[in-house]
This record gives structure tokens, sequence and C-alpha cells, in this order.
């Protein structure tokens, strides 16, 4: 991979045959979990400026619809989050001469906070071709990583390294974006109510971009509001005038922050049937599901129908990828030569845009099948030699950085690569699920596709329940550690700590699936460690303290939800810390929080942080008549409160009743639902600032640890 310092520029044709598509990855960690960003991008011209606010994407106008530009989204690394971005250069128009590739921070949050600011390009099949990273930002809460320029007919990548304290709106402004700073919603049609798009309540500047108009011909979309991502207000009906006087002609309305979008009811329709027995029809039956070849079969063809059918759902799953976007076809069972025995990939998925085909082969398992390798070496072999693009590999695992779920062999002197992705069952609930209650679908139809789709995979029949098993090494990994037997180095124990890993992934997927928000695993690791190192020194330390441990990061909670699996005492400890209010008394916060709590558990511990030593605890049901006890008798400046509930977790390693999985799944939706939510709907405690933060570091460290 090619290195860049700032400033630097380089040819893309001289890295790589095929750069016609690329993935263009910006990372970032926090060592507090917390920080985060949105990438964006800018289409100028050669004057340096956007043709039309159209030309501006980012977290309010993801595509283009052309394909040219889609922002994919953000998933977990190693030590932070990786924002990633699909870009087609054949598909951007020859007026473009420049594409920006940008991030900015929300709210109070600066990129000096960040560590490990860094923008990647690969290539189609995911080959890392160029890397340039960021170690002076300060203040900025808007930088430009880097730009692709058109020079003398060729594409080529220019390491910027460029700030702005003025946020997204001040790095719009200067490439030609009308923003608006003040907070005026677009009215709503007094025809269509239902479909106006909240806007933003708070004071933050903002700007909409909407892509206006067809592929073909693009309009001018006016006035761009950038909302925070995740205040709204509802928009009020602007009322109709009375009397005799003529009604005023309606102003043009100015563009949505989205396009029209259908999300299924949260309430269930009443149901016409006689009686509970009677069973409603669905569209795709499981019950009569008996072998593990059925249910992959049937699988793999109501995943694939359901992609080809609904666009933003198959778009969802194949941007990913390196799937442009395009007309989907999808295929079954499909025989493919191989010598003297054919092979027959449980699926096939073919994208086309302007006369190209993309082709990717499905390889499917269900239940606790695992894949095999020599069977996924034989599709790869097969895709290289046909000039297909991917092997996607689809099971009820959950893939992880540095462990990969089969081992495959690449012929380097293949001129034509092929990349090699796996997917989830879980991945594919999170998705729909995300669609049909959250961001919504084109329409009714897609919603209700959707709604069957989630409901075959949640079938016991189906087989596509997710990761559901902590392995073979989870009985002798626990039995060891109660009778004090387990040995650090064991292989055994890293065994169980990648099952964990993947356990709190899926943990991840199904929460943020149901509450619409970015749930993310936060890894506290040393700057360069590598995942094999990193897992083994969780092995030590499990094997030492016999605890797992995990950290959750959810947007608008104001902490990180942390859970401990103490296999010790067989106890499943969840909790979360509320960081101390800026302004007021310390009694004035102890009354507040228990107010906040009124309707948590009786049984939840609430604790005191105070810095060097341990504060004051008790049960909410202890608590509540008499706040003040959480006060420190000696007056110790305090930095905020820990929240906990305890719950025993489950002896079997499976998802049964009295399995250890489904014990974790259960104490994270009650400790949700019961604690955080409430702090969450309330607002919480007002946070502190960073430098407020910094003095609290202490304690912080020592309850992360």
């Amino acid at each position: 991979m090619h290195e860049m310092v700032k400033g630097g520029n380089v040819g893309l044709a001289s890295l790589s045959e095929d750069t016609g598509s690329l993935m263009v990855s910006l990372g970032w960690s926090s060592a507090s979990g917390d920080g985060d960003a949105d990438v964006s991008v800018l289409l100028l011209d050669a004057g340096g400026k956007v043709r039309s606010d159209a030309d501006f994407y980012f977290y309010n106008n993801p595509a283009a619809a052309d394909g040219s530009v889609q922002l994919l989204g953000k998933t977990p690394t190693a030590n932070g989050s990786e924002d990633r971005v699909s870009l087609d250069l054949t598909a951007v128009p020859d007026e473009v001469e420049r594409l920006v590739v940008a991030a900015s921070q929300y709210g109070t949050g600066r990129f000096g906070q960040l560590d490990d600011l860094r923008v990647t390009v690969a290539d189609r099949t995911g080959e890392a071709l160029l890397g340039f990273s960021i170690a002076d930002a300060g203040e900025e809460s808007a930088f430009i990583f880097g730009e692709l320029y058109r020079r003398a007919g060729e594409w080529k990548f220019r390491a910027v390294g460029q700030g702005y304290e003025t946020g997204l709106a001040g790095l719009a402004t200067d490439f030609g974006i009308s923003v608006d700073e003040e907070e005026d919603p677009a009215p709503a049609d007094e025809e269509e109510p239902e479909e106006t798009e909240a806007q933003p309540a708070d004071g933050a500047a903002t700007a909409t971009a909407t892509a206006a108009g067809t592929p073909e011909t693009a309009v001018d979309a006016g006035p761009v509001v950038i909302p925070a991502p995740s205040a709204a207000a509802p928009v009020a009906v602007p009322a109709q005038p009375s009397g005799p006087d003529p009604v005023p002609a309606r102003q043009p309305r100015g563009p949505r922050t989205a396009k029209k979008k259908i999300t299924l009811p949260k309430v269930a329709k009443k149901s016409l049937a006689e009686n509970d027995n009677w069973r409603q029809a669905r569209l795709f039956p499981a019950p009569t599901l008996k072998s593990d070849r059925e249910r992959e079969m049937r699988a793999t063809s109501v995943l694939l129908a359901v992609m080809a059918q609904v666009p933003e759902f198959g778009r969802r799953l194949t941007a990913g990828f390196g799937a442009p976007a395009g007309r989907m076809q999808t295929f079954t069972e499909v025989t493919l030569p191989n010598g003297d025995t054919p092979r027959r990939p449980d699926g096939v998925i073919r994208v086309e845009r302007a006369g190209k085909l993309w082709t990717a082969l499905v390889e499917t398992k269900t239940n606790g099948n695992s894949l095999k390798s020599e069977q996924v070496q034989d599709y790869m072999d097969i895709a290289a030699r046909r000039g297909y693009e991917t092997v996607i590999t689809l099971s009820n695992d959950v893939a992880l950085e540095g462990s990969p779920l089969v081992e495959v062999k690449t012929d380097g002197r293949r001129k034509h690569k092929v990349s090699l992705w796996h997917l989830s069952w879980a991945e594919v609930a999170h998705q729909a699920q995300l669609l049909i209650r959250h961001e919504g679908v084109g329409n009714a139809a897609h919603a209700w596709l959707l709604q069957e789709l989630l409901h075959y995979l949640h079938h016991e029949n189906s087989g596509c329940h997710g990761f559901q098993n902590m392995g073979p090494a989870w009985v002798p990994v626990r039995n060891g550690i109660e009778t004090e037997t387990l040995c650090q180095g064991d292989e055994r124990a890293v065994a169980v700590v990648e099952s964990w890993e993947r356990l709190i992934r899926q943990v991840c997927l199904r929460l943020g699936g149901e509450l619409g928000q970015k749930v993310l695993p936060v890894q506290r690791a040393k700057r360069g460690t590598d995942q094999a190192s990193r897992r083994a020194e969780l092995a030590d330390r499990l094997c030492e303290e016999g605890r797992l441990t995990a950290e959750l990061r959810i947007d608008t909670t104001p902490g990180i939800l942390a859970i401990t699996a103490d296999l010790r005492t067989g106890k499943l400890r969840t909790s979360i810390e509320v960081p101390a209010p800026e302004q007021g008394y310390p009694l004035s916060w102890a009354k507040r929080l228990v107010r906040q709590l009124a309707e948590a558990p009786a049984d939840l511990h609430v604790e005191t942080l105070v810095e060097g030593n341990r504060g004051p605890r008790g049960t909410l049901e202890r608590l509540r008549p008499e706040p003040g006890d959480l006060l420190p008798k000696d007056g110790v400046p305090i930095a905020g409160f820990r929240l906990s509930l305890f719950k025993s977790m489950g002896s079997t390693r499976g998802n049964a009743e009295s399995g250890f999985i489904r014990s974790v799944d259960e104490a994270v939706d009650r400790f949700y639902a019961s604690v955080v939510a409430h702090l969450t709907q309330s607002g919480g405690p007002e946070r502190r600032p960073a430098r407020r933060a910094a003095a609290a570091g202490t304690a912080e460290a020592a309850v992360a640890g």
C-alpha cells in the first residue's frame, strides 16, 4: 500500500489496473469510546464549486442517482469505527473535475479529541491502494481528508488534511453550497402533511441536500439545510387564512431532508381471527421445513428474492461488497462448470449498470452448520475463471477482524481478483428492521415484503437465528475457571474470547435494529496492537480474573453500556456511568437522578463515583426516600454515578431457555428498557466539557479497568 504525506498526490493507474470502482474508508478512534464523525463527499466543477446543492452528499443525502457516490455508513473496528464511501469513477459526469472527501463532527466535538485519523482507498476487490494519516488535528470540527481529481484523462488522489473550525456548514460554504443558518423548517404540503420530514429543533447550523430530478436531468435543489443527526422536531402545517380574502399563492416548497419513506406502524392492526389459534397466512411458510438442506435452499431463495424486489434492501446488503447501484437479478441453484464435477452455489447475484455486470456467488449455511473451506475455495476459483467479482458467504456466524471463518488461497498469478465477504443472518435481520421500522422504504408492498422476511428469519424452523452457540471450548473453560485449573496461554480461552466478541457484535446489531440507532462495540487497546495479540491478552485476563467484559456505545445515551460476565459467580452485570452535571449542587444531582429512575427496578444498584476511593452506594429501593445518602460524607468532588443491574447467567453454551447467550440478550434488553431508556428520554444529566472530563480521567480509568 502506498503511504502518502500531506500535500502529496499519486495517479491511481500506477497503483492498480482496476480503479473504476473504489472504496474510500475514513477511520478514527477515541480513548473514551464516544467520539464519532460523519463522512461527506462534494462533486466540484472546473471552477472548484458544486454545480448545484445536489452535488453535496452527506448523512441526509447519502447516494447519487447515477451510482457515482454511495455513503455506506459505519462499521466497527478494533479501536473505533470506520465510515465507508463507494465511488464509481466511470459514472462521474464529465463536467465534474474533483471529488472532495471530508468528515465532520456535530455539537461540541473536535477532531483533536479523536485518534488515528486516517483515510484509505481500495479497489473493487478490496485491496488497499493508498493510505494517508492525519496527525495534526486540533480544534477543527470538519476536515478534508483527501480529494480525487482528473488530470490529463487520469484520476489522481491528493492527500489534503485541511481542517475547518466552522464545521460542516463552513466547509460546504467554501464550495458554493447555500447554507441556511436559521432554524426555518420548510412548510408542509397542505395536501400531503404526512410526507413532511421533521427538521432539527436545536440551534445548530443545518443544511438539506436532496438530489432533485431524474438521473438524466438534475435540478438545483435550492438552499441546503444540514440537520443535526439526532435531534428533530415536528413541523406544523401552516394555517390557511379565513374570510373572503383570496388565499395567497403557495410558495415553492423547499427540499425535504429525505425522500418520502414508508415504515410499518409500531402497533399491530386488530386481528379479524375468531380466536388465537388461527394463524395468519404467510408468504414464506417455515413450519414444514425438516432438513438442513431444505432450510438452506428456502432461506437462500427467500432472501435473494426479497433483495431483488426491494431495491433499498438489496442495495443496502450489496453496496458494502463493491456492487454498483443498478438493476439487480438473483438466482438459486445455478450449475457452473468445474472440471469433471460441476458446482452449484446456493445463489448468484447479478447487478447491471451501464451495460456492465457485477456478479457474486453466494454460499449459505443455516442452523449450526459451519462453512467449509474447500467448498468456498472452489467458488473462489470458479469466480476467478469466469470473471466474477465476489463470493459471499452467509451463515449464523459473525465475522471478526483478524479471525476469518474460512481459510482460502488466492492465486497471485491471476490478473482477475475475487473478493471474499461474509454476511451474518443477524446483519440481514438488522438491515430489514432498520428499513421497515425506522428509515423507511419506497412503498407499502416493500415494507410488507421485509416484514414477511423478518417473520421467516425469526421462525424457529428457519435456521437463521444468528450466533447461537459459544462453541466447544465454552464448557471446559467455564469448568476450568470454577476449579481454578485454567492456565494462561490456553487456546480454549482464546476461542471463548472470540465467541464472546461475536455475541457482543450480534447484540449490537439486534439492539441497533430495534432502536433505530447506531450501536457499536468499544474495544480499548493500545495503538498498533493486532487482533491476535489483543485477544490473547484478553484470554489471559479471563484465565486470571474469570470475567468476560464488553462495552457498547449507543447513540443518544449519556454513557457507555458495560457488560460483565463473571464465570466464577455465575452473574451478569450490566451498567452505565452517568457523568455529573456541569452546574448545580450534588444534592440536586442525586434527587434528579432518582426522579429519572422512578420506573427502574428496585434492585438497581447506584454508586457515586469519586476520585481515589469508592463512594457511597445502595439499591434504588433504599435510596428513593433518601437521595442524599449518595453524597460523600467528606465532601469530595463527585465525578458521576454508576448504575448496575445483576442477573444470573445461563449454564449452557447455547441459546436455549437456560443458555448463556439468551441470558446476555435478556440482561441487555432489561437494562436498556428499564434504566438507560429513561436517562435518554429525559435527556440525561448534562455532559461535562472535555476539560472537566479530563479531570475525572483517573476515576473513569479505574472504572474501565
